[in-house]
């Protein structure tokens, strides 16, 4: 008989409250330094993560079930086998509104262009954080097969 899949907590919070919470058997996240994969038993962490996709592969009782999450940013923290994602703002791939996504992504390629055309280097970095959030959703989006 194969041994009973080792499965964690994996909550995503933001500062408008719990965006996901489910047990999972792997996490995969994009740090500062480097993509990182987080399992059963790993040890403690807790580390600042970028404009990314969060990918929590569910159980195999549920057919490897794959959430997709886009955040902006924030910390993940793993101990006892919870892993916390707090987030700058996140989103599931099932609640993302492409057209929304896409309108924000043309206002800032349109900001970015200004800026660079006027040397705004503040107004410029805004609009780079901008696109690069808005690209994330699409990305993310994108993953899910929509």
């Amino acid at each position: 008989m194969a041994d009973p899949e080792k499965l964690f907590k994996v909550d995503v919070v933001t500062p408008n409250g719990m965006i996901y919470s489910h047990r999972g058997s792997i996490v995969d996240v994009r740090a500062v330094d480097g993509e990182r994969s987080i399992m059963y038993n790993h040890v403690p962490l807790l580390t600042p993560l970028v404009i990314s996709e969060v990918k929590i592969k569910r159980s195999r009782e549920m057919d490897s079930v794959v959430d997709h999450i886009a955040i902006s940013g924030g910390y993940i923290e793993f101990s006892n086998n919870v892993a916390t994602i707090i987030a700058d703002s996140s989103e599931r791939a099932r609640n993302i509104d492409v057209s929304r996504a896409e309108a924000a992504k043309q206002r800032a390629e349109q900001r970015l262009k200004e800026a660079r055309e006027k040397h705004d280097e503040q107004t410029m970095a805004r609009a780079e954080v901008a696109l690069r959030r808005a690209m994330n959703r699409i990305s993310v989006y994108n993953t899910k097969g929509h």
